[in-house]
């Protein structure tokens, strides 16, 4: 679905990505990993059209979409969320999820004074489409609570939600787990294994929950200094000596004991 196609990002003299390529395949949950300073975020953005990259392409389903606007990649289909949840603090949830389908009848004065029944049968429909996702992601009895007041992973599974009310073809959750409890990040994973089996969505994630990447994920891409490091399976990743070297600051060459490998491994996880 999507190719991601020598990708460099330069801010001054900082190479924030630099030759980042590798694909994202349609129905797959793709992880990406990497210390804090990669280029991860950074490469979401130029994706997402928040940035234009320095050079490289972006492709989704065969077309160049290098550069284009946010609002032109959401017509299409792609979608991203954010490490802090954008919300509207002081609308419902429920009202958070109805404002995210574009070109509402409701926006346009005329329609308001000359169609309201269109009006009124199309918020309707939004409304039970908004109940639906309330219902999916297991979030009724906040549905009436004001967004603002959730808790930092109700915020996260909002945003998954807001994901749902238009068709989109892939999303890019940032650190989805980032201040989020164990029991809210399963309901999150949750939600994306079954909005991905069961809605055929595409998704691709920064997280450094290394536990939550091996549940979801196959493949993952771990980047390091702006450029992809290693991909693969989850675990070929995690034991990747030159991501253990990413992560430590040390690899294993000279290190022949079976022992230092595992250690290495297990601390790799932690620190993730």
């Amino acid at each position: 679905m999507i190719v991601i196609d020598d990708i460099h990002k330069h801010f001054g003299g900082l190479r924030a990505v630099d030759g980042a390529s590798f694909t994202i395949q349609t129905g797959s949950i793709t992880g990406l990993i990497g210390p804090n300073g990669a280029g991860k975020t950074t490469l979401f953005n130029v994706i997402a059209g928040l940035h234009k990259p320095t050079s490289g392409r972006v492709i989704l389903d065969g077309d160049d979409i290098t550069g284009l606007p946010p609002h032109e990649l959401f017509g299409q289909g792609l979608l991203r969320t954010f490490q802090i949840a954008h919300e509207f603090s002081t609308l419902s949830v429920r009202e958070n999820l109805m404002m995210v389908p574009p070109n509402q009848s409701g926006e346009s004065l005329i329609d308001t004074w000359f169609s309201p029944s269109k009006v009124k049968a199309e918020e309707e429909a939004i409304r039970a489409k908004a109940d639906e996702v309330i219902d999916f992601l297991e979030i009724s009895h906040v549905a009436d609570e004001l967004a603002g007041n959730l808790s930092g992973g109700q915020k996260k599974l909002l945003e998954l939600g807001r994901t749902m009310m238009v068709d989109a073809k892939i999303v890019f959750l940032d650190e989805v787990g980032a201040g989020v409890n164990r029991t809210l990040l399963n309901t999150i994973g949750d939600a994306i294994i079954r909005l991905n089996k069961e809605r055929g969505y595409t998704f691709c994630l920064i997280e450094h929950d290394m536990e939550f990447i091996t549940r979801l994920c196959d493949p993952v891409v771990c980047m390091a200094e702006g450029k992809v490091l290693a991909q693969g399976t989850a675990e070929e990743v995690k034991n990747n000596e030159d991501v253990i070297e990413a992560y430590l600051g040390t690899g294993l060459k000279n290190k022949p004991n079976t022992d230092n490998k595992k250690t290495a491994t297990n601390t790799t996880k932690r620190k993730a």
